[in-house]
């Protein structure tokens, strides 16, 4: 897949929950150098739950009747040509507040920075 494309549906809500859910889109984008990006995927974490997903738009299913806590990073990237590890995870993370309302989330990977930002939209 490429920066693109996007994930065919909706990731669901896989932890124990039984009321209602809402959706979650979130739009990754990073300012590395294409060629980068296929080596450093982003990873989602609602609840804890780790998902490596793909750069674009992806959307989860996550709990409407209580808070839900949303984070992503992009690890690794290239330091003097070499891929590296150390140069931070550029985490970043919310905890959305209960509600019926569908949510949109921009998460940027400042590549060079080493900061990560996401955003209501």
């Amino acid at each position: 897949m490429t920066d693109e494309q996007q994930w065919p549906s909706v990731v669901p809500y896989v932890d124990v929950h039984q009321g209602p859910k809402r959706l979650l889109t979130l739009f990754m984008s990073s300012t590395a150098k294409t060629e980068y990006l296929s080596k450093m995927p982003p990873i989602v974490s609602i609840d804890g739950r780790d998902y490596w997903v793909y750069w674009g738009q992806v959307s989860f299913e996550i709990p409407a009747d209580r808070p839900c806590h949303v984070a992503a990073r992009c690890e690794g990237g290239q330091s003097g040509g070499q891929l590296s590890q150390d140069l931070g995870s550029r985490a970043a993370s919310i905890l959305l507040p209960p509600g019926e309302e569908a949510i949109v989330l921009n998460y940027q990977c400042r590549f060079a920075d080493g900061v990560g930002y996401l955003t209501l939209s």
